[in-house]
């Protein structure tokens, strides 16, 4: 539970800071552009060494993926349904499939389920999280970003082989198993250190409870989504095949998650609803104080 009250004190700093007049309006931006180009691409050097696979491991490995199927026709569908803008509908796409399934997931599934149930909860989010951050979130960061009027596969092309998280996918995984020199090593460990706490701040910074008309209906889609339908979708998926055990409930325990940090915020550098997402990533860490433990008391 530590790592929750570490988040809200950190949202609670960066949201005091807005109401200081020595703290500049572009702050939040600010500090969304130093995690995008430091703190993420740091982040995602350290963990591609982690990363494993094994055959038995394919339950927490699949569902991210099955879900994330899943949230993007969910998500093209209510575009259409309610006439969402096309920076909405981006934001979402980004916001949604991915959780916070280390930061608060891996200390919510040692806390609640014990050690025993960790390698489950790795695998779902270096396999399936981790990857898609770098990957998915890319491509449709490059997709719906308003800085491309009209995308085309080169713009979209050049967006992601420049995109900072994937410049650092490449490098990580070519220097895999090379051992970087204690001084580097350092270095990495301790900007990634830095992602959590300054983006959330940042988060802090821009979040408002006050939103427009046309925001309420992606921002209760999104929570409902998010909280509600993707772990029940990834209860329904393994029951009806027949699966059950700690794999399949460590798989809904971390679907059921609040929105990733970093996803939101490479949705907010892109241009992409930022006044939403922050509420999105605010508001979901706050419901999910009540959530994650009622997932828990239903799964036991």
């Amino acid at each position: 539970m530590d790592n929750f009250y570490l988040v809200l004190a950190y949202l609670v700093i960066g949201f005091g800071l807005r109401r200081l007049p020595a703290m500049p309006e572009n702050s939040g931006i600010v500090l969304n552009i130093y995690v995008l180009y430091v703190a993420l691409p740091a982040l995602i050097l350290k963990n591609v060494p982690l990363l494993q696979f094994s055959a038995e491991l394919l339950i927490p490995a699949l569902t991210p993926w099955l879900l994330l199927l899943a949230v993007v026709a969910t998500v093209l569908m209510l575009s259409k349904v309610f006439n969402w803008s096309r920076d909405v509908t981006g934001a979402l796409l980004i916001v949604l499939p991915l959780g916070n399934t280390s930061f608060l997931g891996f200390p919510m599934t040692q806390a609640l389920f014990g050690s025993s149930a960790m390698p489950y909860a790795v695998v779902y989010d270096q396999v399936g999280s981790f990857i898609a951050l770098a990957t998915y979130v890319t491509v449709v960061a490059a997709i719906y970003s308003p800085q491309v009027s009209k995308p085309t596969i080169s713009s979209i092309a050049i967006k992601i082989i420049s995109f900072p998280s994937f410049i650092a996918l490449v490098a990580g995984l070519l220097l895999r198993d090379i051992s970087f020199p204690p001084l580097a090593d350092a270095l990495i460990n301790n900007l990634a250190a830095t992602l959590v706490p300054v983006v959330m701040i940042a988060v802090g910074f821009q979040l408002s409870f006050r939103f427009s008309k046309s925001e309420i209906s992606p921002l209760i889609s999104a929570l409902i989504i998010k909280l509600l339908m993707m772990p029940l979708l990834a209860w329904a998926i393994w029951r009806s095949f027949g699966q059950s055990g700690l794999a399949v409930d460590i798989s809904i325990f971390q679907a059921a998650m609040p929105p990733m940090i970093s996803a939101g915020a490479i949705a907010i550098m892109a241009g992409l609803a930022p006044r939403l997402v922050s509420g999105i990533i605010g508001l979901g860490i706050l419901i999910g104080l009540v959530s994650l433990p009622v997932v828990f008391w239903l799964l036991r």
